[in-house]
């Protein structure tokens, strides 16, 4: 069933202006918005286009999190066939999520500039030649600039992705299964990297892993032309914070490399080259605050965003949430493989629960968001991620793998999904449709920034234990994901209080119901009509 959607919500809102803050319409009103919340968007022709129009979405961030994922099992394999120094091994996984985070907003930007549909499907096809070509590296810079460029390409598409949902879906129980699902793909992706990887990595050549992701993304290429709306804006490029992309790009590589490198460099921290490139990184940070607050008339990070309640904290717990995956993630991989001696594909398998978890977890998503706080939601997701870290710093020399593995792996999966999907509903509901390619931008943005940041800190914490031996080394950085865990509890106990994403009005709806439109009634018995029949 398709409904004009806006017409109908602009016709309850006309007998409904004397609303509450969660308002809902009179019982004689002819159309309910919990049915709203329900209703198949009328952008799509039919459920075929729909159905098409979510695997493009959804398929993108698999592809996003495959190449994340997958890149971390292969890279031992990578380093063994083309001599890489094994010290390297941080940059060649860190990178891709290093460049995604700094251009994040840009591409935000772009998307709010001129809409979602022209960045989306540009991104997807500059990974795809990208990916091609990232199987043909020999060498470490090969590496490093194929796996950057790669990021260019997620970076355009994730925030432009998130707008299309958000731009499409309105609040309510559809708009939940959607973003749940969004999220349960991400350890869905997450979990075929490792397959593909592993496979790949044990069977063939690993060049391979690259290019089944290629044809993948050449799939999506093609259902983003056929099922998403073409919706294309008129912008001036006048209206890019051109200083505000300049100073946030410089200030998240030059940080991230700093913290990144330290632990590899003589004298870590006290070498110039860290100190230096730390300090400028701070200057092009406070730069960046300064130009967004001060200086630009369409900033690329409007401060009124943070007049929105909770989205503060929000964000921070977010940023650490993802830090704490990351970090468990990473050493996870290293870990099975290196001191417990595990193949490849054997690793793989040993992941096959955090993507059984994501989809449970989306498939439960979708009729639980809009009955618990979320609140309560957000501290399970904290939960989760102390509990998969602690279960491998606790790990001991040969341990049961029902026992200990499979019980971080689920908790795990709880940690990010449930914490990811919270956030992006919460985030995208309360911004207007002419900010969504912002909420995307943060969203994302706190996601692989988090990735890059908490990454370089842990392996300078690992670097710095390495004297005591590998495992010992590699548990401090569980120690460290299990207290930015325990950070995300903090924060959501203390400052977050989140209600439940039941069906509501858009943001531009509640501001209708300040300047009432008479015409609003005929809209009301139309929208009427197109339900019933």
């Amino acid at each position: 069933m398709s409904v004009d959607i806006e017409s109908t919500a602009d016709a309850a809102l006309g007998n409904n202006l004397n609303s509450d803050d969660n308002p809902s319409p009179p019982h004689n009103s002819p159309v309910d918005i919990e049915e709203l919340g329900r209703c198949r968007p009328d952008i799509f022709a039919n459920g075929w286009v729909e159905i098409g129009f979510c695997v493009s979405v959804l398929g993108s961030v698999m592809m996003a999190e495959f190449l994340v994922s997958g890149f971390s099992v292969l890279l031992p394999v990578l380093i063994k066939d083309t001599g890489i120094d094994p010290n390297q091994r941080t940059w060649p996984v860190t990178v891709f999520s290093l460049v995604t985070g700094s251009l994040l907003l840009p591409f935000g930007r772009l998307t709010d500039m001129f809409g979602g549909f022209p960045v989306y499907l540009s991104g997807l096809i500059w990974l795809m030649l990208w990916t091609i070509v990232g199987g043909f590296n020999r060498s470490l810079p090969a590496v490093l600039a194929t796996r950057a460029l790669q990021g260019v390409g997620a970076a355009a598409f994730l925030p432009a992705g998130t707008t299309l949902l958000g731009t499409t879906y309105r609040p309510g129980p559809r708009k939940n299964t959607v973003f749940s699902l969004y999220g349960g793909c991400a350890p869905l992706g997450f979990f075929s990297g490792i397959i593909i990887a592993g496979l790949t990595g044990e069977l063939v050549y690993w060049g391979w892993f690259f290019w089944i992701a290629s044809i993948l993304l050449a799939v999506l290429c093609t259902l983003t032309f056929f099922c998403v709306p073409r919706e294309w804006k008129r912008c001036s490029w006048s209206s890019m914070d051109w200083w505000g992309c300049l100073t946030s790009v410089c200030s998240f590589s030059l940080l991230t490399y700093a913290i990144t490198e330290a632990s590899h460099v003589d004298k870590h921290w006290a070498s110039p080259r860290i100190f230096v490139t730390y300090i400028l990184g701070s200057i092009a940070l406070a730069a960046f605050v300064y130009i967004e607050g001060w200086v630009a008339m369409s900033p690329l990070l409007p401060f009124n965003l943070f007049t929105i309640k909770y989205i503060g904290p929000l964000f921070l717990a977010l940023f650490f949430a993802c830090g704490s995956f990351s970090i468990y993630l990473f050493y996870a991989s290293f870990y099975i493989q290196t001191i417990l001696a595990i193949k490849p594909l054997l690793a793989a398998v040993w992941f096959a629960p955090m993507a059984a978890g994501g989809i449970i977890i989306a498939l439960v998503g979708g009729v639980t968001l809009h009955r618990l706080p979320g609140t309560i939601l957000l501290l399970l997701s904290g939960t989760g991620l102390v509990l998969c870290s602690l279960l491998f710093a606790l790990l001991p020399e040969n341990p049961n793998y029902w026992a200990w593995v499979f019980p971080a792996m689920v908790c795990s999966t709880i940690g990010i999904d449930i914490g990811f999907n919270v956030s992006s509903i919460f985030i995208t509901t309360n911004v207007p449709k002419n900010q969504q390619g912002l909420a995307g931008a943060c969203i994302n943005g706190l996601s692989y920034l988090g990735i890059s940041f908490f990454l370089g800190w842990a392996d300078f914490a690992v670097a710095s234990e390495s004297t005591n031996g590998l495992s010992r080394s590699y548990k401090v950085a569980f120690w460290f994901a299990a207290g930015c865990g325990a950070v995300v509890i903090l924060l959501v106990l203390g400052f977050i209080r989140i209600g439940k994403a039941k069906s509501d009005f858009t943001v531009e709806e509640k501001a209708r119901q300040q300047d009432p439109n008479p015409e609003n009634e005929g809209l009301m018995l139309e929208a009427a009509e197109n339900l019933r029949e």
